[in-house]
Parts: C-alpha cells; sequence; structure tokens
C-alpha cells in the first residue's frame, strides 16, 4: 500500500498531517496542467490555490466512502486551480465564437453519419481550409477551453458538499449516469484521440513526450486533444 493509501485509510490522521503528506500531489498536479496553459500563468498561483483545493479536502475527507484521499484530494485539488483559472479567463471572445461553430458542425456531421466527423469534413461544413480549423483547435485548447477536467465539470462536481449536508441520492445518480454516458462516449473516439487521452490524463505524458510517442509534432498532438474535447463537450451539452 502506498504513501497515500496509508494515509487515507486511517482516521488517526489529523488533516494536518493529510496536507502535510499530499503537498507533492499538488505540485505534480500543478505541473501537469501548466503544461497546456499560456506563459502568462504562473505555477507558484496553481500552487496556491492547489494548497487551498488539499486543505479543503482534508478537512472534509471521509474514508468510509472507500474513495482513496489521493483521488478524492486530487479532484478538489483540480477544481480550486481551475476555479481560479476561470476568474482570469483571458480568452478572447472571438476564440469562444470559434469554438462554438466547431462544436456544432461536428455535432451536426456525427448526428448525420452516425460516426466520427473527419477534419475535411468538419472544415468543409465551416468553409474554411483543414490548416485553418487545425489553428482553431489550437488556439482553443491553448486557451483551456478543452481541458478534460472542465469537460467533466458539471455542477457540485468538484465541489463535495459540507459534511453536515451529503449528497442526495438523486445527485449521486445523476454523477454517475453522467460519468457512464461520457466513458461510452470516450471509448467511441477514433483510436487516435482515444490514446492522447490515456497518454495524457493517465499516463500524465505532456504534449512533447505524447508527440514522440506517436511520432508526430507537438502542435499535431495539441491539435488531436483539441478535437477530442470538442466531441466530448458536445455530450456534456445534453447534459
Amino acid at each position: 500500500m502506498n504513501t497515500y493509501s496509508n494515509v487515507a485509510a486511517s482516521k488517526n490522521y489529523s488533516s494536518e498531517d493529510l496536507v502535510t503528506q499530499n503537498i507533492a500531489l499538488v505540485k505534480r498536479i500543478a505541473q501537469h496542467m501548466i503544461a497546456r496553459l499560456p506563459s502568462t500563468v504562473d505555477i507558484d498561483d496553481l500552487m496556491q490555490s492547489g494548497m487551498v483545493g488539499l486543505l479543503e479536502a482534508a478537512n472534509n475527507f471521509d474514508p468510509a466512502r472507500g474513495a482513496s484521499f489521493e483521488t478524492y484530494a486530487g479532484i478538489r485539488i483540480r477544481g480550486a486551480m481551475l476555479d481560479d483559472i476561470r476568474k482570469h479567463d483571458w480568452t478572447p471572445r472571438s476564440v469562444h465564437h470559434k469554438y462554438r461553430k466547431v462544436a456544432e458542425a461536428i455535432n451536426a456531421i456525427e448526428g448525420e453519419t452516425g460516426r466520427a466527423a473527419k477534419s475535411s469534413e468538419i472544415a468543409a461544413r465551416l468553409e474554411i481550409s483543414v490548416d485553418e480549423y487545425h489553428k482553431i483547435l489550437a488556439d482553443s485548447s491553448s486557451s483551456r477551453l478543452f481541458s478534460l477536467d472542465e469537460t467533466l465539470d458539471e455542477p457540485t462536481l468538484h465541489r463535495t458538499p459540507p459534511k453536515s449536508d451529503s449528497a442526495t441520492p438523486e445527485q449521486e445518480l445523476f454523477h454517475a449516469q453522467f460519468r457512464s454516458r461520457l466513458a461510452e462516449q470516450i471509448n467511441q473516439l477514433p483510436e487516435r484521440e482515444r490514446l492522447v487521452l490515456s497518454l495524457y490524463y493517465e499516463r500524465e505524458l505532456n504534449l512533447k513526450e505524447i508527440g514522440q510517442v506517436l511520432d508526430v509534432t507537438e502542435s499535431r498532438v495539441c491539435q488531436i486533444h483539441g478535437q477530442a474535447m470538442v466531441r466530448l463537450r458536445g455530450v456534456v451539452a445534453k447534459w
């Protein structure tokens, strides 16, 4: 059993112990997240907001729920970082507008064909070149629009209720159904998009490392990641 599991499994640890033993988790999540954010975002700011999430996790963690503290704290830490990024949303409106157009095009094509839309089809629907379409994906991805953390961020997902006010059965059912539907949609993504998501979010490789694995450029990985995210956000919108 690893350090995090040992910490989570025991009720004898104080919240201060949980925080002290998991500071490295905050740093790891911040380093992973900063890799897809612009240079204007400071990693120290992410670390600071992540520590707030860690403190909240330590104060609210209940080992009786069955989850390890690392898993529970990771959700709260990422949520706190995303909340801080949202407060300083520097994304131009034009990027949001183009993103919505791409999402609409993908949803329309996939609704008509019953399969994953191809880049050439999406570009044709938008009446732009494939290169222009790829640039939209890159701009949107660097603007944090296509973060899987945000794709998963349906109401209350990152914000666990206070100890005295646990989630209702209806909320728990909704979250379970949401995650199940999203998992199904991820499995239906084109193989290369699934692989990029797995390497990025499960193996925690950065875009450059994924490019080396796939033998493509870092910008191409960014495009693949962005296209996968816009497909998934189309599913989230329906919820």
